[in-house]
């Protein structure tokens, strides 16, 4: 910009003084609202950018903090509000390792949150518990990788055990499956055979591969308004791989040995939760930056020990005072909550 300021300048000099102010009047103009206007706002967004990262939000007054919808919605209109996600693992409500995130969703935290207890010297638990916010195909995949033994429901696992839901017409769970021809047959009887393979990939790399089928003819089905709102034929895309783990979490779940761990998930992390939040008032960090969130929290969560351990001294020594009995083995599992 400067060369080119200098060549009209030079340029400028050689033309008589009427000549220059009709020729040059644009380019100045132009010249003006580039060094002045446009270039100073290219370079704030450029900052900004990196100031992002992989994130969609942040906040000026903490810029390491991204806004998400909290669960403290006084105005009761979805508002967004700046803050981190904390994961922590607890076992017997004694909590073992954190993790402070700036990704609003719990399913991308779960990677980097066992990877930081991974490095640590702390031996790792026997089973993984989580409820279904983490139950996504990428979680799923990274523990099997990683030889984890893990009792994760997806999120519609519930759902599909509704009454309702088994009797949804829509549901290619509940239409019958050739495998021989590889196709599918609807409520109404016709074929969905199998098309060509399909591939997606999300905005964070990670990439999903489907069967796709497709309805013979949907035309004058009675019930295509129920089955589907695509003005054509209905399709099926199928996702073998995240089945298949959809299929192993719902046997580990529902096993006798899985569902009685399992059923003690909400009396593991309700109460860390409820006295962290509701008991000690801890509801809001004092600090900016995630480096002094990361230590803020760490010493809540000593605290916390602190005063489990306190408890449970007590109600030993009180024990022993009334029974011989050794007190009973803890059971080695970890749970996984957000903050």
């Amino acid at each position: 910009m400067e060369q080119a300021e200098k060549a009209v300048e030079e340029e400028a000099d050689k033309v008589k003084k009427k000549e220059k102010k009709e020729v040059f009047r644009a380019k100045r103009r132009i010249y003006k609202t580039l060094s002045q206007d446009y270039l100073p706002r290219l370079k704030k967004y450029e900052n900004q950018l990196a100031t992002f990262g992989d994130r969609n939000s942040y906040s000026k007054t903490d810029t390491d903090a991204t806004f998400m919808r909290m669960k403290e919605d006084h105005m009761k209109n979805g508002q967004l509000k700046p803050g981190y996600n904390v994961q922590a693992g607890t076992e017997n409500q004694f909590i073992i390792g954190y993790s402070i995130h700036q990704r609003p969703t719990d399913t991308r935290c779960f990677e980097p949150h066992f990877q930081k207890l991974q490095a640590a010297d702390l031996p790792f638990p026997n089973t993984i518990v989580a409820d279904g916010g983490y139950g996504g195909e990428t979680n799923y995949k990274y523990a099997k990788k990683e030889g984890f033994d893990t009792l994760i429901p997806y999120n519609t696992m519930r759902k599909e055990q509704s009454r309702s839901f088994k009797k949804d017409p829509s549901q290619v769970m509940n239409w019958e499956y050739k495998e021989e021809g590889d196709y599918y047959i609807c409520p109404n009887g016709r074929k969905v055979p199998f098309q060509f393979h399909s591939h997606r990939t999300d905005r964070y790399g990670y990439t999903r591969a489907f069967k796709v089928y497709e309805c013979e003819a949907c035309t004058g089905c009675p019930i295509k308004e129920k089955c589907t709102k695509a003005k054509g034929n209905r399709r099926v895309y199928y996702n073998p791989a995240y089945e298949q783990l959809k299929k192993e979490a719902r046997e580990s779940l529902w096993c006798d040995e899985g569902a009685q761990i399992y059923a003690k998930r909400k009396v593991e992390v309700e109460s860390v939760f409820g006295h962290i939040k509701g008991n000690r008032s801890f509801r809001r960090f004092s600090l900016r930056g995630i480096d002094k969130v990361n230590i803020e929290f760490g010493l809540v969560a000593i605290a916390h020990n602190f005063l489990k351990q306190a408890e449970w001294n007590r109600l030993f020594h009180r024990g022993n005072k009334l029974t011989t009995k050794k007190p009973r083995r803890k059971i080695n599992f970890f749970v996984v909550f957000p903050f």
